[in-house]
């Protein structure tokens, strides 16, 4: 059996975290997003988690070597012989070279890239349709979940709703601008080496899953 070395990307509301949690249950990997492992390295103490909480404790990013640091100490841990699913690194083509040397060093190169695709205008309707009863919290959809009378929250009949700052579409389409032009040519290096796999996001999350864990299947031959 190969190892499942995999690496997660798609854009902000491309469904990845429901996606992420059930690859990880199927194929029994652990799930390595930078997130966590940046507050287990600073809640364990360990050299790169002190490094990375003195430029956090003064708002400062973290710089690419330090993160490439925390990474590697992750996938140095056993739990990641069998395999991993990487999500939200590399974020740059400096933190993918590093992965590609470490994956080298470790024997644990990447295996495939799984790249879920959405168009950015069916993305902004999606990141941009919740909006929230002022009176009771309950949360809606303009598409997915719209109140069943319109302009009236089902739990408790107000007509006061709000849409978060994250949500407005200048901010959403911002954030998708950014992560448009720093996949780009994350997206273009796994294709010239072979690894990248396309997968259609615009389907139902089930049909989403039946896709990937097919690809999945067949690297793991």
């Amino acid at each position: 059996m190969t190892a499942m070395n995999l690496m997660l990307m798609g854009l902000p509301g491309a469904g990845k975290g429901t996606q992420a949690e059930r690859i990880v249950e199927e194929f029994k990997i652990p799930h390595i997003s930078t997130g966590d492992i940046f507050r287990a390295a600073i809640k364990n103490g360990t050299p790169m988690g002190l490094k990375a909480k003195s430029f956090i404790d003064k708002g400062e990013l973290v710089p690419d070597e330090v993160t490439n640091g925390i990474v590697r100490e992750r996938l140095s841990e056993n739990d990641t012989d069998s395999g991993f699913l990487l999500d939200g690194f590399p974020r740059n083509m400096t933190q993918a070279q590093a992965l590609e040397k470490m994956g080298n060093e470790l024997d644990k190169s990447l295996l495939g890239v799984i790249n879920i695709h959405v168009d950015p205008a069916s993305l902004l309707e999606r990141l941009t349709g919740r909006y929230i009863c002022r009176e009771c919290g309950a949360t809606y959809h303009k598409v997915f979940n719209p109140t069943k009378v319109e302009g009236t929250c089902d739990r408790c009949g107000s007509h006061n709703f709000y849409q978060r700052e994250d949500d407005k579409p200048e901010t959403v389409k911002n954030r998708l601008d950014v992560n448009i032009k720093m996949n780009t040519p994350l997206l273009a290096f796994y294709r010239e080496k072979g690894l990248l796999h396309e997968v259609d996001g615009n389907q139902d999350i089930n049909q989403v899953f039946r896709d990937i864990k097919g690809i999945l299947e067949k690297l793991n031959k």
